[in-house]
């Protein structure tokens, strides 16, 4: 085993992210930090550090506990890395996760299925049938 390892290989094997892409991606993009400070994908990190991962909404936290590059079964994570994430961070997954789409801004993207349903009861029964007579044919008039 390895004093050290890079960044975005450990965020892999650790099973973090799904692929090493992504993991590089997280780095580049500033949504891992170590000691509040982003970290670059080539970073090498030590037993003993705290790993911070932003998955929006939640920010988890690992201790790394064993470096490692290779990944290895999900059995043996408890011996690789320690979560410390927060309560409150877990708090706030389920609050994100009970609200769903309730918070989308009115005209963003596409409406729900919901949405499309409110509309169509709000809209369709009471309009039906006041604007066109279905009875009414063009052949009929010559």
């Amino acid at each position: 085993m390895a004093e050290v390892a890079r960044i975005d290989k450990w965020l892999w094997a650790a099973r973090i992210f799904k692929t090493r892409s992504i993991a590089v991606d997280a780095c580049k993009n500033g949504r891992v930090t170590i000691g509040g400070v982003n970290v670059k994908p080539s970073h090498t990190v030590k037993v003993g550090e705290v790993v911070a991962v932003r998955k929006p909404p939640v920010t988890y936290s690992f201790k790394i506990l064993k470096t490692i590059e290779q990944r290895v079964g999900a059995k043996l994570l408890p011996e690789i890395y320690e979560n410390v994430t927060t309560p409150d961070q877990y708090e706030l997954l389920e609050m994100n996760r009970i609200s769903g789409f309730v918070n989308r801004a009115r005209g963003m993207g596409r409406p729900t299925k919901k949405d499309r349903r409110a509309l169509d009861e709000f809209v369709g029964p009471s309009l039906e049938g006041a604007f066109f007579d279905d009875d009414w044919d063009l052949d009929d008039e010559e």
